[in-house]
């Protein structure tokens, strides 16, 4: 399938009062890797927006291996896992300097018709031809 990974280091407005990377900014991380698995296939925000159709994410599942602290690189990859009827990510959070899986999730889109904002039982044509160039 098709892979991405981004580099993000983590900040001290990351954190919660533990001290470790709050759970509410896992979701941002991954849209990053998401973001740039999307712009790989040359179909990012720009190319769905103009496409008619909406992607909501309608299930979100994370495992939280071992916490993440102030000052660690990590490595967030996205792989497209799905794509023909929903879009399936599957998300690994590693530390840039172990290669310490900290992480691991997933994230599933379905398509939804922008004009009558139907449920669309597959994935519009024009992004399965992306996915299917760069595989």
């Amino acid at each position: 399938m098709i892979s991405t990974e981004v580099l993000i280091k983590i900040h001290f407005y990351d954190l919660d009062p533990m001290r470790v990377v709050w759970h509410g900014h896992y979701p941002r991380f991954f849209e990053q890797a998401r973001a740039a698995l999307f712009d790989k296939i040359a179909f990012g925000y720009h190319e769905m927006a103009d496409s008619g159709f909406l992607w909501p994410i309608v299930d979100m599942r994370i495992k939280f291996v071992r916490p993440i602290t102030l000052t660690t690189a990590i490595k967030v990859n996205a792989t497209l896992v799905e794509y023909e009827t929903r879009l399936k990510t599957n998300y690994v959070i590693r530390d840039a300097e172990t290669d310490e899986v900290l992480t691991k999730a997933h994230t599933i889109q379905v398509t939804v018709d922008k004009q009558s904002m139907e449920l669309c039982f597959e994935t519009p044509p024009a992004l399965v031809e992306k996915v299917r160039l760069a595989l």
